[in-house]
């Protein structure tokens, strides 16, 4: 689905969520970032049976001692799915499980960026640019192999 923003494309992957094959499993929590982020959005996981962990906005690189020692925040009480999601990005635990979206996906793209060299499309067209991208994923995935097998 082409959309101008990223929280168009949430609902739209809950759905192909919901079609994957039992064998693989529930999915359980969804980790996005800002762009991501809308009421609307948060309600459709909640919907879905899936917690989300989405940013609600940008947050200072370096807290302070004070902020990054303190205790977890009381939960609220009766809270809507936005506000269970706002305490939850302030709590530890939650805070370490947003953490992982930074380890996960986000290398792969700075990767093939930096490494691969992939800083825009040169083909124009829909059909060309999803032939152009799975190039680039193919030689990322091919790198990866390669370097998984001991190979380097």
């Amino acid at each position: 689905m082409q959309a101008p923003n990223d929280k168009q494309q949430l609902e739209p992957m809950l759905g192909k969520i919901a079609e994957l094959p039992g064998e693989l499993g529930k999915v359980g929590e969804l980790l996005a970032d800002n762009g991501y982020f809308s009421e609307a959005n948060v309600n459709a996981c909640a919907t879905a049976g899936i917690e989300p962990v989405i940013a609600m906005g940008r947050e200072a690189h370096h807290s302070s001692l004070a902020a990054r020692f303190a205790d977890d925040p009381e939960p609220p009480k009766d809270p809507t799915p936005v506000e269970a999601m706002r305490h939850r990005l302030q709590t530890k635990d939650g805070k370490r499980r947003y953490a992982l979206r930074k380890q996960t996906p986000e290398p792969v793209f700075g990767i093939i960026k930096s490494v691969l060299g992939f800083r825009q499309f040169l083909l124009r067209g829909l059909e060309k640019v999803r032939g152009e991208w799975k190039l680039v994923t193919m030689a990322w995935n091919m790198k990866r192999m390669f370097a998984l097998t001991g190979a380097i």
